[in-house]
């Protein structure tokens, strides 16, 4: 079993080893009792300096001999409260997430900052652990407009990677960035036919100016840069962003190439990448609005592996030939295939061939199957990173899309991949049917690395490591331009909130 990146943060070396040991020898616990003090908490939630839309951290349930548990030891066994001595009401709200593996995913959202947080893990009124877990100082909820002065300071609280190699691959295109050249060119370029936005980040303040007719999906990035902006100082920096699915730059790196952030690359395009839009607002929006997000699929997985239905599973709409063609082979494989559209749009006149419709599918009651279909669909199909969360096994299309986590999968050990075609699709069902152990082994690798790089503090760190190392190419100085306009951090009358850091900020 791979060792959970996050044991590190709270974790001193002997219980790192002890979180990190390999469970997979393990047996389900039966006689076994479950001990407080042996039991494994640790995770970012419990650090007052890494803030998050929805903090989080890990309860990982173990008996007296050391030994993990494996499976659940009932959903409602542990008990956290989170309070702070000198508030009289704490305004959080808690979810304690049953991973069903013997571990739990425990995640708060504070809708205010508070001081001294406590928080309390109990097993039957008996401290779990360490806790109670004091988090000391000023704790700074979402909403707080208060950025860490110093950027390596925050990553280092946020233990954020030494790099990502998707942002070295990208950038790599580009010895030097002109903002003035960009500013001119890009729009006479790209702003008559395509949506996009051009920001500039100038003293931490966010301004833009938006081209073409399409730009709803604005909200996305204005969000994203708007929370970063309360939680460090960027570096001044001005780029330009796709608003549409496809990445733009199709010239070759020996022509004059223009930098555009995109939420999808190809390999045929110079794109650069960034977190798709719909992982950014599960990020963003958890415990918010959004109900599908990295930390609820974790609790949602479904029944266990060899309870689970031993068919393909696929739901979606007709946006690409190749799902047509998945449901003709379901209709020809029944047995080995459930595939079926929820919505026409792309292929209208074809739906007397590939109907009916079916009702729409909780993404839930997509792991009730142990094999999950992953095909692209106007680009990549951004529904992967949530199939990999679940314990389910991938069957991943062979792409020349992809997201910016892609280039670190590895086919065989985090999904079963297929081709493009899909001419072996059901060979591939079938070789999972024949060796299920292997099947079930891949499925919780891809799960396993879901967990540790596609969590909202991992794509926060993307984002501004992205941002970090293009800003170090630009030759002229970041400016807002002309009917550029200010994007405005959300107001709070309800829950003000005080800043206690320094102004002083890193220099490139």
């Amino acid at each position: 079993m791979m060792c959970p990146r996050l044991c590190s943060w709270l974790l001193p070396p002997l219980l790192l080893l002890s979180c990190c040991r390999d469970v997979s020898s393990q047996e389900v616990p039966g006689a076994s009792v479950l001990s407080a003090a042996d039991t494994l908490v640790w995770g970012p939630g419990l650090e007052a300096d890494v803030v998050l839309p929805a903090r989080f951290f890990y309860i990982q349930a173990a008996d007296s001999s050391g030994r993990n548990f494996t499976a659940s030891p009932g959903e409602n066994t542990f008990d956290v409260k989170i309070v702070s001595p000198v508030e009289q009401f704490t305004r959080i709200w808690i979810q304690v997430l049953d991973r069903h593996d013997g571990s739990f995913l425990v995640r708060y959202r504070m809708y205010a900052t508070y001081t001294d947080l406590h928080i309390h893990v109990t097993l039957k009124n008996k401290h779990v652990s360490k806790s109670p877990f004091i988090l000391k100082g000023p704790v700074y909820h979402e909403g707080c407009d208060c950025p860490q002065p110093s950027g390596s300071e925050w990553e280092a609280h946020m233990h954020c990677p030494q790099s990502f190699p998707q942002i070295d691959r990208d950038l790599s295109f580009y010895q030097s960035v002109d903002p003035d050249r960009n500013a001119e060119e890009i729009p006479l370029r790209f702003g008559q036919r395509q949506s996009l936005c051009h920001y500039t980040i100038k003293d931490n303040k966010v301004y833009v100016k938006t081209f073409g007719e399409h730009v709803g999906f604005r909200i996305f990035m204005d969000s994203i840069l708007l929370s970063l902006t309360r939680k460090v100082q960027l570096p001044d920096i001005e780029f330009f962003v796709n608003l549409g699915d496809w990445p733009l730059e199709k010239r070759k790196p020996s022509d004059r190439i223009h930098p555009i952030f995109s939420w999808c690359g190809s390999n045929n395009t110079r794109d650069i990448v960034m977190p798709t839009y719909d992982l950014t607002e599960s990020v963003l929006e958890t415990m918010g609005r959004v109900s599908l997000d990295m930390m609820s699929v974790q609790a949602n997985s479904g029944p266990p592996w060899s309870e689970k239905n031993a068919t393909a599973f696929w739901r979606g709409r007709d946006s690409r030939q190749e799902r047509l063609e998945l449901v003709k082979l379901s209709r020809a494989h029944p047995h080995m295939i459930d595939a079926a559209f929820t919505n026409f749009f792309f292929f209208k006149h074809d739906e007397s061939l590939y109907g009916p419709l079916v009702k729409h599918v909780s993404f839930f009651d997509f792991f009730k199957y142990k094999y999950q279909i992953n095909i692209d669909g106007t680009v990549a199909a951004y529904r992967l990173p949530y199939l990999l969360s679940g314990d389910s096994v991938v069957l991943k299309q062979d792409s020349g899309y992809y997201e910016h986590f892609y280039n670190e999968l590895r086919p065989w050990e985090h999904f079963i991949p297929i081709r493009a075609d899909l001419g072996d699709v059901l060979e591939k069902i079938q070789w999972a049917r024949d060796h299920d152990e292997e099947a079930k082994k891949i499925a919780l690798a891809g799960q396993q690395f879901a967990r540790n790089h596609l969590m909202g503090d991992s794509i926060l760190c993307y984002y501004y490591k992205l941002f970090q190392a293009y800003a170090k190419l630009q030759v002229t100085e970041p400016a807002v331009r002309e009917d550029m306009e200010l994007v405005k951090q959300p107001t709070d009358d309800l829950f003000t909130c005080s800043c206690h850091r320094t102004t002083a900020k890193d220099e490139l």
